[in-house]
């Protein structure tokens, strides 16, 4: 099942296909594969070397995504493959995102997306969510799989660097209702050092299109990198388009770097580093703004932004207290988007 034709592709006259799954366009000479190393050109026709390859099956909160205000509490279903369309030198997952089948030596289990929908129902989740390794690339397995969750009464969620095209996001659009998007700094040049992105601008019409067009509920999130993206004027950049581009109570969650793979020279982020960051976005207007990879830090809290109360306790991964009333503070009324 791992191969299978691709969609959003052209073919020229001498059988180099262009992908358009994401923005970098590949051209792809026969025999080759793209960048992301999951789709190759057989005779100027494009298929995916992916489809229902699983490098990663398991069961969690939807909070580890992490996903804060969307079904808190519940369980989704979470899967991957191999492959990704960045590079970062940071990757908590390198060892899948920069594979390929052809070179990985893991056994790799092989689920229909019928499969898919069959242990999320037997594991009692209530989502499906596609993580771990970069979905885009993964597309047409996302989107057979997404179809029949819907279905089935799932919800669905992308864990994504969000570097994809209008074209492949719409295709996915119907069937979406989760976009969380890492926003990884806010210029060309952190992108290019970060992740061998030339321009981070589709990243950003990306989120918006997810939230604007199709009414997904969006989560960003920003790894906050030492000597990297860690200065005020990328946070509060990142902060401002948050607002002004999807909205005031959009949570915005700033985690903890940990030293890895080619970044391992730098330090772990100061948490005073991530508390400054936090409150960059709230002097921006921003209603939620979360710390991550911090264990037992107050930032993981939802807290009222008209009285300050304690709304949802958060401890690791679990759900403490709930102090929420049909969508409101259980204090004073304030409305709480938090999609239960």
């Amino acid at each position: 099942m791992a191969e299978r034709e691709a969609i959003l592709w052209a073919a020229d006259a001498e059988g180099t296909v262009t992908c358009s799954v994401c923005p970098r366009l590949c051209k792809i000479k026969p025999g080759k594969l793209g960048y992301c190393k999951a789709r190759l050109n057989e005779d100027g026709r494009l298929f995916t070397v992916i489809y229902g390859l699983c490098s990663s099956l398991a069961v969690d909160p939807i909070e580890k995504k992490p996903v804060f205000h969307f079904h808190p509490g519940s369980l989704v279903f979470s899967v991957g493959t191999l492959g990704c369309n960045m590079r970062c030198k940071h990757c908590q997952n390198w060892q899948i995102s920069r594979a390929a089948p052809s070179e990985d030596g893991r056994e790799l289990a092989d689920v229909s997306p019928d499969r898919l929908i069959e242990l999320a129902q037997r594991e009692r989740c209530q989502g499906v969510a596609w993580t771990y390794n970069e979905p885009t690339i993964w597309l047409e397995y996302v989107l057979d799989g997404a179809r029949l969750a819907k279905e089935a009464g799932l919800y669905t969620v992308m864990v994504t660097n969000g570097y994809i095209p209008h074209e492949a996001l719409d295709e996915l659009g119907p069937y979406l209702d989760v976009w969380r998007v890492d926003i990884k700094g806010f210029s060309d040049a952190t992108y290019r050092f970060l992740s061998g992105v030339p321009h981070f601008q589709p990243i950003l019409t990306a989120a918006e299109r997810a939230k604007k067009r199709w009414r997904m509920h969006v989560e960003v999130v920003t790894n906050v990198v030492p000597t990297v993206n860690d200065d005020d004027e990328q946070l509060t950049a990142i902060a401002s388009w948050i607002r002004d581009a999807l909205s005031v109570d959009t949570p915005w969650h700033v985690t903890r770097f940990i030293p890895y793979l080619e970044l391992s020279h730098l330090p772990a982020t100061p948490v005073d580093t991530l508390e400054r960051a936090r409150r960059i976005g709230l002097e921006a207007g921003l209603r939620y703004v979360y710390i991550g990879n911090v264990a037992g830090h107050e930032g993981e809290n939802t807290r009222c932004p008209g009285c300050d109360a304690l709304l949802v306790e958060r401890v690791g991964y679990r759900i403490g207290r709930r102090d929420l009333i049909e969508g409101r503070c259980a204090v004073c009324g304030e409305p709480v988007p938090i999609v239960e």
